[in-house]
């Protein structure tokens, strides 16, 4: 088989193994909610997803963007795969505690709606359950990054089923807080089972498989680390911000509305994720494919994309009615815009998936800073007009301006003759 063939088969398949993730897990997920929204009252529901969002929040800043580091650098780690992964889940832990720590000092100045996470019991799940997600997260670089995505899909499956079996038991006992609880317990069994079969099976076969001589054998630097974490910084907070924002202005029962509705929509930026993950791990294997993987993932996601996007709108109202007929009624607008916006999404995913792989930082930083600040901006603003629905339309427009801009400027991201990165630039490759 030619090396192209190759790279595009490799390319292909761990792109649709981590879409079938996402979609299981979207599944999976919204019969979580559904079961949720029947068993607790709206107001617990708010404030659970809210505090579920703080800990994504808290944990994706103190994993330090980790998660994308190793995609990038476990394809040709070798025999330092094992010692790169453990300090990476040290150092993430550490950091992750000690931002929820903070965090529920600061609860009164910083979300009123939260102070139930101050009960001593529960502020130490919460701290724990941050940490846990911090590397849960990271551990699913490092298995799309070693070529095993059906792990993946194992690890996020017994995750999402075990929080469905938690939250139903919990519901019996703490009617309040089972929702976030059923999370905690859940995380601390995937994490088990996963870095069982890493260090015991996985980690040693990478090490005993030849490396590939078209592969980039370069070594993460920290000004590439450091540049990454600040890029990802944006993305993180202007999507988990959201769900706190939604209930500090609009109340719990419009939080509960719009974070379903989100999470119904933003499952189709899973997609665009999923193959983006997959360009930077084929991409590491062998650089000189980068352009036609490109090109592939564009044209092979944008019809899956399409597709769903045609779906969730025509289908929005019934989407949300498993979670009862209050949300259908109130999130159907939200859930069609952010579903739309998950379009023009799949061209910065790609631009922001080949510059990591190129090492071009600066573009990184300078794509998901405009992206991410013109949308926070705009839902801002539309939030007091149009509700809940003015989200979405701030994130439609803002995905929509962003990426008519890198279809304009291809070169910038794109790899075209010497603007090819070079594991000898130092990790700064781009226009300054």
């Amino acid at each position: 088989m030619s090396p192209g063939r190759q790279a595009k088969d490799h390319l292909l398949r761990t792109g649709h193994v981590l879409t079938f993730n996402s979609l299981l897990t979207a599944a999976l997920g919204a019969g979580y909610w559904a079961l949720a929204a029947r068993w607790y009252d709206t107001g617990a529901v708010g404030r659970n997803y809210s505090a579920v969002s703080a800990m994504m929040l808290l944990a994706g800043v103190g994993q330090l963007n980790l998660t994308n580091v190793l995609l990038r650098f476990v394809p040709t780690a070798g025999e330092r795969t094992r010692p790169l992964v453990s300090r990476a889940y040290l150092a993430a832990c550490v950091f992750t505690a000690f931002l929820a720590g903070m965090f529920l000092l600061l609860l009164p100045q910083i979300s009123p709606g939260l102070l139930f996470l101050r009960e001593p019991l529960l502020g130490g799940c919460f701290v724990l359950a941050t940490a846990a997600y911090a590397v849960f997260v990271i551990q699913d670089g490092v298995l799309t990054g070693l070529r095993r995505p059906e792990w993946v899909v194992w690890e996020n499956a017994v995750f999402a089923v075990g929080k469905i079996v938690l939250v139903g038991v919990l519901a019996v006992v703490a009617k309040s807080t089972g929702i976030l609880l059923s999370w905690a317990l859940a995380l601390i069994l995937a994490i088990s089972l996963t870095n069982g079969f890493l260090y015991a099976r996985a980690f040693p076969r990478h090490v005993s498989n030849p490396a590939d001589e078209r592969a980039d054998p370069s070594r993460p630097t920290l000004r590439y680390v450091m540049a990454d974490y600040v890029a990802a910084l944006f993305w993180l907070a202007a999507t988990a911000l959201l769900p706190i924002i939604v209930l500090n202005r609009l109340g719990p029962d419009q939080a509960a509305y719009f974070s379903l509705a989100w999470l119904a929509g933003f499952s189709l930026y899973q997609l665009n994720t999923s193959m983006g993950e997959s360009l930077i791990v084929e991409a590491a294997n062998d650089p000189a494919q980068l352009l036609r993987q490109c090109r592939r993932v564009l044209r092979h996601t944008g019809m899956l994309q399409l597709a769903g996007v045609l779906v969730l709108c025509a289908a929005a109202p019934l989407v949300l009615r498993v979670f009862g007929p209050e949300y259908a009624q109130n999130g159907a607008g939200l859930l069609r815009l952010v579903a739309l916006s998950a379009l023009p999404n799949l061209v910065i995913i790609t631009a922001v998936s080949a510059c990591r792989a190129q090492r071009r930082m600066r573009t990184l930083i300078g794509i998901l800073a405009v992206t991410c600040s013109l949308a926070t901006g705009l839902s801002l603003v539309l939030l007091a007009p149009l509700g809940i629905a003015g989200v979405g339309a701030g994130w439609l427009i803002a995905q929509s301006v962003v990426a008519a801009l890198l279809w304009w400027r291809k070169p910038l991201w794109l790899p075209v003759g010497s603007r090819s990165a070079s594991p000898a630039n130092g990790g700064l490759v781009g226009p300054k």
